[in-house]
């Protein structure tokens, strides 16, 4: 798992002092605000204290320690924000994307493996899982408890109750 995850990116400046606007790639900009600093490294390195996040318009604007005028914030533009995962305080149950993705997907009552877990896509009210199996075929999977039972990323593995006809032919074990 990694330490320093993809909150977002940065798309353009707001206002004359300093402001950027970021695309969120984490819950909300609450979410992001609650972490206090900021990365512009997956390896971490030097801290970038948040002033002031606010949601915007689907976005969230951001003030950033020592970012004082547009030229400063013009700079960044296009860098992308991490937050270090022991800064993030998720609520009980909840786990980042970014430890899904690459997860085994297993049948909950037999153990049936019927991918790996590719995408997690956010289309409407819930969040769709794409599993892609082993010919490339992929899948797709409403993320609610009807049909993920149990999601064990830092064992790597989802365990899922599907119906029949969701994974095609590979759920009734016919697949090679």
């Amino acid at each position: 798992m990694q330490q320093y995850l993809e909150a977002g990116r940065i798309v353009t400046t707001h206002g004359v002092v300093g402001e950027v606007k970021v695309e969120l790639w984490c819950d909300s900009a609450a979410f992001l605000a609650a972490c206090k600093r900021v990365y512009f490294s997956a390896q971490g390195g030097q801290a970038h204290r948040l002033l002031m996040v606010r949601a915007h318009k689907g976005m969230a604007l951001v003030k950033l320690e020592g970012v004082t005028d547009m030229d400063q914030a013009r700079a960044l533009i296009g860098r992308v924000l991490y937050i270090d995962r022991a800064d993030a305080h998720l609520p009980k149950g909840a786990c980042f994307v970014q430890d899904l993705i690459g997860c085994q997907v297993r049948d909950a009552d037999n153990g049936w493996i019927y991918g790996t877990l590719t995408e997690v896509s956010h289309p409407g009210a819930q969040d769709i899982y794409t599993i892609t199996d082993e010919k490339g075929n992929k899948w797709q999977l409403p993320a609610v408890p009807e049909f993920v039972k149990e999601r064990v990323p830092e064992e790597g593995y989802v365990l899922v109750a599907p119906i029949p006809g969701m994974f095609g032919e590979a759920e009734s074990g016919d697949a090679e």
